[in-house]
């Protein structure tokens, strides 16, 4: 008989809207992040400063991110989104301000990072526990890779159209992306579901009662864990401006295509699991997937050819998405629905550590040791953790099925 999950899953109304609003927001997003990390290089040409960018994002999202994760449980989560949205389409129209006035200074940008930071420490616990709402469990898996597929597709669309309209100046970069902010701020104004706010009273004990969910739960735990350590020695998302200009020799186009990557891989990937979902061996391959992560991190380092550079990102791209498919998957289906939120929030924390501190790890280690040797070691690390999480969480190795 064929299978009809796919056409039930595009049937759900409320799902493909707020997929196309997470299109829409993460494809400014990343036209954002490549203007502003050019921009910043351009200003400053500081190996230190494009890690700064990814340190001031991550310690206000840190800081905030429980108590965000506590208001996706009592809160409506597509109004919480639809907010965020709101804000960063503020953040690009002072941008444009900026530029055009001639204040677009370090210290703003690095200001502009914090208030970023802030921003998506609310939206992260808000979009990962909305979806859940909108699917039946049995659509969940495939409904995570299409939502990653979807991501994916804007990381590849966002940073090669951000680096080609950023050789028309900076200001037509971020008039884009207030434009695509507010229309996804008015999409998920449109979506509809059922909204059960948690009643439990605001206190340190249900705050933290996320961080103690995943604690007690050693496959998640490990899944989440192995993600955080393997993009925060691995990745080398910072430190692309440089490679782009210094060593492989390409301007703000050629930055675009770099940044955009990873998420060719991870794209493919993405496709394959909306059609075949994993169903068996899910520990091992997701071990597996994070090893050959931190290899494609090495050849990356080590390459001075455009062309092999991409090979090796758009490798690193499909690994990741193995890894983001497997963890979301896991956490969802093992938690109840009036604490996603929390453990969303949670699993946030992880991916702002992988992210932003991750950017900041490899431009002070660029700044130490230069940036060559700076993604080598990364990559090694990555090698190494893969192996270490083998023998520290057993369970997730032996982990066969998703549910």
């Amino acid at each position: 008989m064929p299978d009809t999950s796919l056409s039930q899953l595009f049937a759900q109304r409320p799902f493909i809207r707020f997929w196309l609003a997470r299109l829409a927001g993460v494809s400014a997003n990343q036209m954002l992040m490549v203007a502003v990390a050019w921009h910043i290089y351009d200003i400053t040409s500081s190996a230190w400063d494009l890690g700064l960018v990814g340190l001031f994002q991550f310690i206000p999202a840190l800081l905030m991110t429980l108590p965000a994760g506590h208001a996706a449980d009592r809160l409506h989560r597509g109004r919480i989104f639809s907010v965020c949205m709101l804000i960063q389409a503020v953040v690009a129209v002072l941008l444009v301000a900026a530029t055009q006035g001639g204040f677009a200074t370090r210290e703003l940008i690095l200001s502009i990072s914090v208030m970023l930071g802030i921003t998506r420490s609310f939206q992260m616990p808000a979009q990962q526990s909305l979806t859940p709402l909108l699917v039946p469990q049995h659509l969940l898996q495939r409904a995570i890779a299409l939502s990653s597929s979807g991501i994916q597709a804007a990381i590849i669309c966002g940073p090669a159209v951000g680096g080609l309209l950023y050789t028309h100046g900076a200001t037509t970069v971020y008039v884009c992306c207030s434009i695509l902010l507010l229309l996804a701020c008015g999409l998920t104004l449109t979506v509809r579901y059922t909204h059960r706010p948690s009643t439990l009273a605001a206190n340190w004990d249900t705050v933290l009662a996320g961080v103690s969910f995943v604690w007690n739960r050693k496959v998640i735990l490990g899944a989440t864990s192995l993600d955080l350590f393997a993009v925060l020695l691995g990745g080398a998302t910072a430190l692309l401006p440089i490679y782009a200009r210094d060593i492989l020799h390409t301007g703000p186009a050629g930055l675009g295509l770099l940044r955009a990557a990873p998420a060719v891989g991870a794209l493919v990937t993405s496709l394959i699991l909306i059609r075949w979902p994993m169903r068996r061996r899910v520990g091992h391959r997701l071990l597996a997937a994070v090893a050959v992560f931190g290899l494609a991190t090495v050849v990356f380092g080590l390459s001075t050819h455009f062309g092999l550079s991409l090979v090796a990102l758009a490798i690193t791209g499909a690994a990741d998405n193995i890894s983001v498919v497997t963890r979301q998957t896991l956490v969802q289906l093992e938690t109840p629905d009036e604490m996603r939120g929390r453990v969303a929030a949670v699993s946030s924390i992880f991916i702002g550590a992988s992210n932003q501190l991750g950017e900041f790890e490899s431009g002070a280690t660029a700044a130490l040791f230069g940036p060559v040797s700076s993604v080598v070691i990364g990559g090694v690390g990555t090698l190494l953790v893969a192996a270490t999480w083998l023998r520290l969480f057993p369970a997730l190795a032996r982990r066969d099925h998703m549910g």
